[in-house]
């Protein structure tokens, strides 16, 4: 590509919270938008994987484009890349162009000759100045085979970039299962390959057949009001002189307005969209649902008789079956026709992860050929889903799955000690509210889950706020039927902090009760047997190790004289909380108290401490419980001179560590 260049009005709008993820080091990213969205906007960033060996710049296209096929939903598309350079004399729009045919490239792979007038982006960023995101240079390469590159000037970074996404546009969800009977000759067998890939070809041509159905549903059930069902005929998706002599068209008044509608049927307006506070809320707002029918059930004007085909079979032949669920999501903004929908989004999305499966599939065809399930993922930072297909044949901490899991972390930009693509933490497609329900609870009974959210702030003026993060549930005193009031506040803080890392997906083992806790401590020797059913107090070095013995996770003790000494540690723990993010468990004297986060002002020294206290005996009432100061911010000393921590005795602060896993 040439080094031609001019200047231009063109706004890039930047709604991903994070455009750089490689590390200060050279390489390729790709950035991921939506061609539907009014103006040129990049949602996410992937890194480019699969690289020549001898330039990390230039993609390995079959494979990386296999693996970007299988990742992306319909709607979003690779529409730029970013190189970070790390050369002396930086040539700013030649690298440019290095960038924006990488992406042509790869685009050819994955979409062929559709939109080739797209808008490119190629971005550049010089390690050897900084390298910091605000240092990125855009450009844009307008038309197909252009040896020009344009600077862009105007570079936008949308406050709400749920909103945008979101606002304009819904959730398509199609699911297929597949039931493809393979017939092979046993003298050849390798033939069952060329026998799968045509039982392929041949669901291709039923999902563009003139008599297939589609059936469009609101998420949203119809007979409460919400939109009727639609119904649009394969031959309802092309233009009349795209279809075959022998199909047929009938077109009732019913048809043609179906072939009118847009999205914005199925979506209902939203005004107070200030409610909706995360991307998982927008993303769960609009959602249409498609069914498929291949059975020709239309009638025809013409006299039609069953047909039969034969096939002879030239020697002995063998039945090989073989399953497939499909489960694709698409973006569609709201003003697309739902003919569109469907015959460029969903249709190319169900090929896709057909192609994806059977490049899974092929190498073990004729052995036990793998169980394979698509998995749809928000992980933190993207305003979209992205698909993982796993094979179910694997446990998921089978080193096989592990180093799956580590290549996506490595693709998405993601650390390497959270379990952020387990298929616990796969989105729920049917409900937001079953998907936040535990698992863990009886039915019709629940547990309050992140009780500080919402409190009134801390009174530290100037204070730098670091907090848990991620979600846990609410133990103290008198649940589960067992009056443990005096003596089981370590036991309720110790199941608030393994709660903890069930709603991490760290573990899937049950919160134990008082007497497991105390089983597991007699198990390892550290008490005797009479323990068990005791009513005697533990402490943070028994927490340690029962969280030891059943998740497998270390804690790091931090031991204080005396309770006014711990604001003096208030720097420690708010790193603990920026890097590790666990609750922490506080025992002192008799006492025990769980820390969800710090607000500390290193200048002044003022701190307070955010509270969760499970000596509270009432019943699960959020107000109740924020109002009574249950669960609240504490300052060592307050405006009264009344000493929260107890000035003698001292004090052990559990901090629990992240294991370090995917």
């Amino acid at each position: 590509m040439g080094t031609g260049i001019t200047q231009n009005d063109v706004v890039i709008r930047i709604l991903c919270r994070k455009l750089v993820i490689l590390k200060k080091e050279s390489g390729l990213q790709w950035l991921i938008g939506s061609p539907l969205l009014p103006s040129l906007s990049i949602a996410s960033t992937v890194r480019c994987l699969h690289t020549l060996p001898d330039d990390p710049h230039s993609p390995n296209l079959p494979t990386e484009s296999d693996e970007i096929r299988s990742l992306l939903l319909r709607g979003f598309e690779v529409l730029g890349a970013v190189i970070l350079h790390d050369k002396n004399d930086l040539k700013f729009e030649k690298v440019a162009g290095d960038a924006i045919l990488a992406v042509r490239n790869l685009r050819k792979n994955l979409y062929g000759n559709d939109n080739e007038n797209q808008i490119l982006v190629g971005a550049v960023l010089d390690l050897n100045n900084g390298g910091a995101e605000c240092d990125l240079q855009f450009f844009i390469s307008r038309r197909r085979n252009s040896n020009y590159v344009e600077k862009v000037s105007t570079v936008v970074y949308e406050d709400q970039p749920s909103k945008y996404v979101w606002g304009k546009g819904c959730i398509v969800r199609c699911e297929l299962p597949l039931k493809l009977p393979l017939y092979y000759a046993l003298r050849d067998p390798k033939d069952v390959e060329s026998v799968y890939a045509r039982a392929i070809e041949d669901v291709e041509r039923k999902l563009r057949d003139p008599q297939v159905t589609y059936i469009l549903e609101a998420h949203t059930n119809s007979s409460l009001g919400g939109p009727q069902p639609i119904i649009l005929h394969g031959s309802d998706l092309v233009e009349p002189a795209e279809l075959p002599k022998n199909a047929f068209s009938i077109e009732t008044a019913q048809d043609s307005q179906a072939k009118s509608l847009a999205c914005s049927y199925f979506c209902s307006e939203t005004k107070d969209t200030a409610s909706f506070t995360s991307v998982e809320l927008l993303f769960f707002k609009h959602k249409i649902l498609v069914s498929i029918m291949f059975n020709k059930s239309r009638s025809s004007l013409k006299p039609a008789a069953p047909t039969a085909e034969y096939y002879p079979a030239n020697g002995e032949a063998k039945l090989l079956v073989v399953n497939h669920k499909l489960e694709v999501l698409s973006y569609a903004t709201k003003d697309i026709l739902l003919t569109h929908m469907v015959s460029k989004l969903i249709i190319p999305g169900l090929v896709d992860q057909l192609h994806s499966m059977k490049n899974k599939m092929l190498p073990n065809l004729l052995l036990q050929h793998p169980l394979l399930r698509p998995y749809h993922f928000i992980p933190p930072g993207f305003l979209h889903p992205i698909t993982v297909i796993y094979e179910l044949s694997y446990g998921e901490t089978e080193m096989k799955q592990v180093e799956i899991r580590r290549s996506l972390h490595l693709r998405l930009g993601l650390p390497f000690d959270r379990p952020l693509l387990r298929i616990a933490n796969a989105i729920n497609l049917f409900s937001t509210k079953e998907s936040t329900r535990d698992k863990s609870q009886p039915k019709g009974y629940s547990l309050l889950k992140d009780v500080h959210h919402g409190i009134p702030s801390s009174g530290v003026s100037g204070g730098n706020v670091s907090l848990i993060q991620g979600s846990y549930e609410y133990y103290h005193y008198l649940q589960d039927g067992i009056d443990d009031s005096g003596w089981g506040c370590a036991y309720r803080s110790l199941q608030t902090i393994i709660s903890w890392f069930r709603q991490q997906h760290y573990t899937s083992i049950d919160v134990p009760s008082h007497r497991e806790i105390q089983q597991s401590l007699v198990e390892i020797g550290d008490k005797d047997p009479s323990f068990v059913g005791s009513r005697e107090w533990i402490g943070a070095i028994e927490l340690s190790f029962v969280l030891d013995k059943l998740l497998g996770v270390s804690c790091k003790v931090i031991n204080v004289r005396s309770g006014s000494e711990l604001p003096e540690k208030c720097r420690e723990l708010a790193l603990h909380f920026e890097n590790q993010g666990t609750p922490i468990m506080i025992g002192g004297g008799v006492l025990a108290y769980t820390l969800l986060g710090v607000d500390y002002n290193e200048v002044s020294g003022d701190c307070a401490f955010l509270i969760l206290d499970p000596h509270y005996t009432g019943n699960d009432e959020l107000k109740k419980i924020v109002n009574g100061g249950w669960c609240g911010w504490k300052k060592a000393v307050d405006g009264k001179g009344k000493h929260f921590f107890l000035q003698d005795k001292f004090y052990n602060l559990l901090l629990p560590q992240r294991p370090n896993m995917v």
